[in-house]
């Protein structure tokens, strides 16, 4: 069963394959079998790289507003505060995308690329799934 979300954040015009990498790293020895949905900041949903990867591995892309994101208390990343306005991307989205759940593997950098990912607590059912 799918029980991990992943947050990317990326530099605009990243490539398909500094995704790929990046995401790799993060899982480390964990299979992308396991991921559930990917999750971004609604500023990505025009990257081409982001929703070519998610197409590539038949995985929903969830998008969130910079104002959803937030309110997510995470580890703040002084370039994201600069840029964006916001304490990070990938972390807050991996977590707004799950279901209940918390970081298991915190903010990575790869190429250009920030990867989180989150478990879903197991207790919750996937019929009460979270709007965004």
């Amino acid at each position: 069963m799918s029980t991990w979300v992943i947050g990317i954040g990326c530099r605009r015009g990243v490539s398909v394959e500094q995704i790929h990498a990046a995401v790799l790293a993060a899982l480390g020895t964990r299979p992308l079998a396991s991921v559930r949905t990917l999750a971004s900041i609604d500023g990505k949903q025009d990257e081409t790289a982001l929703l070519e990867f998610a197409a590539r591995h038949g995985l929903p892309l969830q998008f969130f507003s910079k104002q959803s994101i937030a309110q997510v208390e995470t580890s703040a990343s002084e370039r994201v505060q600069a840029l964006l306005g916001i304490d990070g991307v990938c972390e807050p989205c991996a977590l707004l995308a799950s279901r209940n759940g918390w970081i298991i593997v915190p903010k990575t950098v790869t190429g250009g690329v920030t990867v989180a990912i989150a478990e879903d607590d197991p207790r919750q059912q996937t019929d009460n799934e979270r709007t965004s």
